[in-house]
């Protein structure tokens, strides 16, 4: 074995990548430090010793020892659901262009575990002993606030979502209204007026989609027509809710599902029926443009609400609250009333 090696299967640590340079082990924690404070000589003969050894800083240790992680948290309110995986997707590869490292994690429990309390509290904990220096909350979480505990006194930007109860927290989201009123439109324009709305679980976004819905209905003059379903951001919950509209006395000809998966279990259930009816969906995600599926949605850009999420980090200024214009995509599910 070389000299100054460490023994195999042991992760080589700080002390052997002194050994290896001929340095005091406190130069080379300058070096991943405070690197401008060591001469370029010196931090060359740390760096090449630390790559011949394989040795990489232990990021865990060093969060412990600082007054923050030095990471952004990403926390995802449910994995399951497309929307959120193109926003995080975005957001990573911003955080990465301005040399920010993030760390994503699910907020809550899986589906239907704990209905009174939806947060993966060992997750969680272990989440905010890792320290971030900010966290980004993307999509609809309830009493949020709690998650402020993990990073107290850090930002906190939220994406694709609303927060009442984060009244001081940037958020960056789709113009819901403005998008619910052009699915609106677009089925007023073919023909339809038995509109229904499948709406999500009560949160403040899907609230927000039904009070447009309603909005817009009344303000078409079609206020007696106006039926909302309950349902959830997902496929059965929308199937169930579909059937419940369809089996009601005067049946929709267009449903305007609160997202693109509860929409799914819209058509499914449509298609089960044997009837003609259109169905919109909300989000703009990839399950919606598959050819078995043909979509109509809302495209609120995911992708920017992802990028200028990641930039409030760094140029905290400006709106509380930022909407991105959202557009229209019409496909076969809704193309002939």
């Amino acid at each position: 074995m070389p000299a100054n090696t460490p023994r195999e299967g042991r992760r080589p640590t700080i002390r052997d990548v002194a050994a290896r340079a001929g340095v005091s082990k406190s130069l080379v924690s300058l070096v991943y430090a405070s690197p401008q404070s060591v001469s370029e000589a010196r931090r060359q003969l740390v760096l090449s010793a630390a790559e011949e050894l394989g040795f990489r800083p232990n990021q865990a240790a060093r969060s412990l020892a600082a007054a923050d992680g030095g990471f952004i948290g990403i926390l995802v309110a449910d994995m399951h659901n497309p929307v959120l995986a193109d926003l995080v997707d975005a957001a990573r590869i911003s955080f990465a262009e301005q040399g920010q490292v993030a760390l994503a994690t699910t907020a809550a429990v899986p589906r239907g575990e704990d209905g009174d309390d939806p947060y993966d509290h060992p997750a969680l904990e272990l989440f905010g002993d890792l320290r971030p220096s900010g966290l980004l909350i993307v999509g609809s979480t309830p009493h949020a606030d709690r998650l402020l505990r993990l990073a107290p006194g850090r930002p906190v930007v939220l994406a694709s979502t609303i927060a009442p109860e984060l009244p001081r927290a940037h958020t960056v989201r789709g113009h819901d209204w403005r998008g619910i009123h052009l699915l609106i439109q677009h089925l007023l324009e073919l023909g339809h007026r038995e509109i229904h709305h499948i709406a999500g679980p009560g949160d403040a976004l899907s609230d927000l989609r039904a009070e447009a819905y309603r909005a817009a209905m009344t303000q078409a003059g079609l206020g007696s027509r106006i039926r909302v379903e309950p349902a959830d951001y997902a496929v059965d919950p929308g199937r169930s809710a579909a059937q419940a509209l369809l089996a009601g006395p005067n049946p929709p000809t267009a449903i305007v599902a609160t997202n693109d998966l509860a929409a799914v279990g819209a058509l499914a259930a449509v298609r089960s029926a044997g009837r003609r009816v259109a169905v919109t969906g909300y989000d703009g995600t990839f399950v919606a443009g598959l050819d078995q599926i043909d979509l109509t949605t809302i495209d609120p850009n995911n992708a920017e609400i992802g990028r200028i999420a990641a930039r409030l980090f760094t140029r905290p200024g400006g709106a509380r609250e930022i909407l991105i214009e959202p557009r229209l995509v019409v496909r076969g599910s809704t193309r002939n009333p």
